[in-house]
């Protein structure tokens, strides 16, 4: 059959909607419509070449929703007519670390970005019959595409999918890492650095779990102003206020109990080390471009003050448990995901989505098909 994508052809080039050929749904696979794909830095990384991938041409895309319209030999739990959330990072349910439950450190982590399946096939191809790779095993920007059964969460059907697509990483990877990974304690003091779609989540997390200091720093004054509609407390304007300074007059000269890095720079990072207390935990969350292989952190200052440093991936979530939770916490009211949808793109309109994802004007910006 045949599918409208948004194909990446050279690393730091816009993408080209192209139509490709997609094939039927081999063993295991399941051919889904998407509906909504959130527009998220990750790939944005993979295009300008932050992030490796192992391919070009290839089908960016990975926090996706949609419904299901065949499946292949195989698959006996998920059927046509399915809603679905794709999982960006999928579960083989065998290595050692799926059977002990953490299926977010799923031995096929490593191959997510690239381009084959896990059967080391190719499901979508040009019109002169190259084959065209799928990041992160899914290639969202497509109208339709082919991915593994352990790829797809199957979920309520009342639930709108262009608020359920924010679940398939942003919001998992932000309150994953608040709730699961740092295990906030109530009452606690929190900085988040970065209030895009990571960011904003972390900040629902803090808030979910009676955090009573979340403090919120960006360089946008908007969507600081964002932040506090999502649980802040405080918020600094680091182009206008020195960070760390202003942490420690809000938390008189203590530091934040836990503080999060969700920009994915090296200062950052060494900025919410220093914004922390004695004792305290940092999360590092956003993903780091591979050109950086150091920290400016004083590994004499990591000892005698005893903080911990740690990353977050995918919200340290089984996300098959994890998105169907936070799905019926947004049924009751009791995290937003309406509200994370700043603006809505055509998939012709994307490259201009990622414009504006790069200039700050939105939390999560969806390509809606």
């Amino acid at each position: 059959m045949k599918t409208k994508a948004a194909v990446s052809f050279e690393t730091g080039k816009p993408m080209l909607v192209e139509e490709l050929e997609l094939d039927e749904p081999k063993t295991d696979d399941v051919l889904i419509k998407m509906s909504a794909v959130g527009l998220c830095h990750s790939d944005y990384h993979a295009q300008v070449g932050n992030r490796p991938v192992g391919m070009r041409p290839m089908v960016l895309g990975h926090e996706g929703a949609g419904v299901v319209v065949r499946v292949g030999d195989g698959v006996d739990n998920i059927f046509p007519g399915d809603h679905v959330v794709l999982m960006f990072l999928p579960s083989c349910g065998k290595c050692p670390w799926c059977l002990a439950g953490n299926t977010h450190a799923c031995d096929l982590g490593p191959t997510i970005a690239k381009g084959p399946q896990p059967d080391g096939g190719y499901r979508m191809h040009t019109k002169n019959g190259l084959d065209v790779g799928q990041f992160c095993l899914l290639g969202a920007f497509s109208e339709y595409t082919v991915v593994h059964k352990q790829s797809v969460c199957v979920i309520d059907k009342d639930i709108p999918l262009e608020a359920a697509c924010l679940v398939g990483c942003g919001v998992v990877g932000g309150f994953g890492a608040a709730v699961n990974r740092a295990r906030i304690r109530p009452g606690s003091s929190v900085l988040i650095i970065g209030t895009g779609g990571i960011g904003t989540n972390i900040i629902q997390g803090a808030a979910s779990v009676s955090a009573t200091t979340i403090i919120a720093a960006d360089r946008f004054d908007h969507k600081l102003e964002w932040s506090r509609s999502f649980g802040a407390t405080h918020t600094i304007n680091v182009d206008k206020e020195n960070l760390v300074e202003r942490v420690m007059e809000i938390t008189d000269n203590r530091g934040v109990d836990y503080a999060f890095e969700a920009i994915s720079r090296p200062e950052t990072i060494a900025m919410a080390f220093d914004a922390t207390a004695k004792l305290g935990k940092v999360v590092v969350v956003g993903l780091t471009p591979s050109t950086f292989d150091s920290l400016p952190i004083s590994p004499l200052s990591l000892v005698l003050t005893q903080k911990t440093l740690m990353g977050s991936l995918y919200g340290t979530s089984n996300a098959r448990i994890e998105i169907p939770k936070l799905l019926y916490m947004y049924k009751k009211g009791q995290i937003k995901l309406d509200e994370l949808i700043t603006n809505t793109y055509s998939l012709n309109e994307i490259n201009q989505g990622y414009d504006d994802l790069m200039a700050g004007k939105n939390i999560r910006g969806i390509v809606k098909f």
